[in-house]
C-alpha cells in the first residue's frame, strides 16, 4: 500500500527533497545559457564564463563554532556582574516609579538619559588643518614610478646581499 498525501499538506511540509551532491535544497544555480557573466578577452571584447564550480563542503555539516558567534568573556565575568548591577538599578528605579504612581506622590526625576538622535545630532567642529601642497617634482607619473622602481630593486638587492653593498650606490 501507497501512502497518499493531501496536496495542502504537501505545500506546507517540512519534508524537503535534497538536491543533488547532497546539497541541503534544491540547485538555485543559472544554467549556461542563462548566465550573463563575461570576462574581458582583449580587443575590446568579452567571452561568457564557465559556470559557477561546485562548493568543496556540499553535504557537510558546518559547526555551530563558525556560524554563530562565540561568547568573549567566560561566563561570571567582571563584564556579567557590571550588567547585572545595572539591570538591578533599572528594576529598583522602575520599582520606585511604580510605588510613587500608585501612592499619588510626585514622581522622582529620572537620571536624562540622552536618545540616539540627540547624540547622533551633536557635531563636534571641525579641526582646521594646514594643508600644503606636495611640491612638484616636474616628472612625469611613469618617470615617478619608474625613479620608485629603480629605488625598491635597490633596497631589495641590498637587503638581500646581492651584488654590491650599500656603500656602493652613490646617494
Amino acid at each position: 500500500m501507497t501512502e497518499v498525501y493531501d496536496k495542502d499538506v504537501m505545500g506546507r511540509s517540512q519534508i524537503k527533497k535534497s538536491g543533488e551532491g547532497g546539497r541541503v535544497g534544491a540547485d538555485r544555480k543559472k544554467s549556461a545559457p542563462e548566465m550573463r557573466r563575461t570576462r574581458a578577452i582583449g580587443g575590446g571584447k568579452t567571452q561568457a564564463i564557465a559556470p559557477y564550480k561546485d562548493r568543496k563542503d556540499i553535504g557537510q555539516q558546518r559547526q555551530a563554532s563558525t556560524r554563530v558567534q562565540q561568547p568573549t568573556q567566560p561566563l561570571g565575568s567582571a563584564a556579567d556582574a557590571q550588567k547585572a548591577a545595572a539591570k538591578a538599578e533599572r528594576k529598583k528605579a522602575a520599582q520606585a516609579r511604580a510605588a510613587a504612581k500608585k501612592s499619588g506622590s510626585s514622581v522622582p526625576a529620572a537620571k536624562k538619559t540622552p536618545t540616539a538622535s540627540q547624540l547622533l545630532s551633536k557635531k563636534t567642529p571641525a579641526k582646521s588643518v594646514e594643508r600644503t601642497p606636495h611640491k612638484a617634482s616636474g616628472l612625469t607619473r611613469t618617470e615617478r614610478q619608474k625613479l620608485q622602481r629603480t629605488g625598491d630593486r635597490i633596497i631589495k638587492d641590498v637587503r638581500s646581499g646581492k651584488n654590491k653593498p650599500a656603500s656602493a650606490y652613490q646617494k
